[in-house]
């Protein structure tokens, strides 16, 4: 089995590379590569466009952190998202906002093309360690800070996580027809801005816990 990282920053997934999963590692059952994107929806999807028309995998994996909405997710769990929204992705209409989909002129909802649990069904079962909570998430521009927009996401979409990637990364590789999941650790609750209470450490050492148990388990 051949398959790609893909991480926006390369500090996210630092402790994974350290530990041994560098570009080209190889054994007789897997090859992993790694590819950083860099931040946000253009970067990736450029960055997986010129890398997928070079390259072929059996699958994708996006690694990152993310910004929950809800308090029932703890600071640095680790969470699957299977479906994705592009948030920013339309037009304002007064106090309503129309969709892409509304418009006509695309669609701004992407989901994962399998999850952790399918890449395991030929065996019966997964490990119950490798099993996530499923959420859905959204992608934007600009982060949330400001309780106003707060609210009016959470009423539109109602999301579970928000990131700068996540639909890019599903988008991209809806288009080459590759499988795909996304894995993200909660570093921060949706709030007006505190970096003060985040726990961007405590996210990526999880994150990458979970992604070494994962490649392993795939081996």
């Amino acid at each position: 089995m051949r398959v790609l990282i893909v991480a926006a920053t390369q500090g996210e997934i630092e402790p994974l590379i350290l530990g041994g999963s560098e570009q080209g590692t190889d054994n007789s059952q897997l090859t992993t590569d790694l590819l950083i994107t860099g931040v946000g929806m253009v970067a990736t999807a450029f960055a997986l466009g010129r890398h997928l028309a070079v390259n072929q995998y059996d699958l994708a994996i996006n690694l990152g952190i993310a910004g929950t909405f809800t308090r029932s997710i703890n600071l640095g769990e680790v969470v699957e998202v299977t479906n994705d929204i592009i948030a920013e992705l339309g037009a304002e209409d007064g106090n309503n906002f129309l969709t892409i989909e509304d418009l006509g002129f695309g669609e701004s909802v992407f989901g994962a093309s399998t999850t952790v649990s399918n890449l395991f069904s030929h065996i019966g079962h997964a490990d119950n360690s490798l099993l996530l909570k499923q959420v859905t998430g959204i992608t934007v521009n600009s982060v949330h800070g400001n309780e106003q927009t707060i609210d009016k996401i959470r009423d539109r979409l109602n999301p579970t996580v928000e990131s700068m990637e996540g639909a890019a990364f599903f988008y991209a590789c809806k288009q080459a027809g590759l499988p795909c999941i996304q894995i993200r650790a909660v570093s921060n609750y949706v709030e007006k801005r505190d970096r003060a209470g985040w726990k961007i450490g405590l996210a990526i050492k999880n994150l990458n816990t979970f992604a070494d148990a994962l490649l392993k388990r795939l081996s």
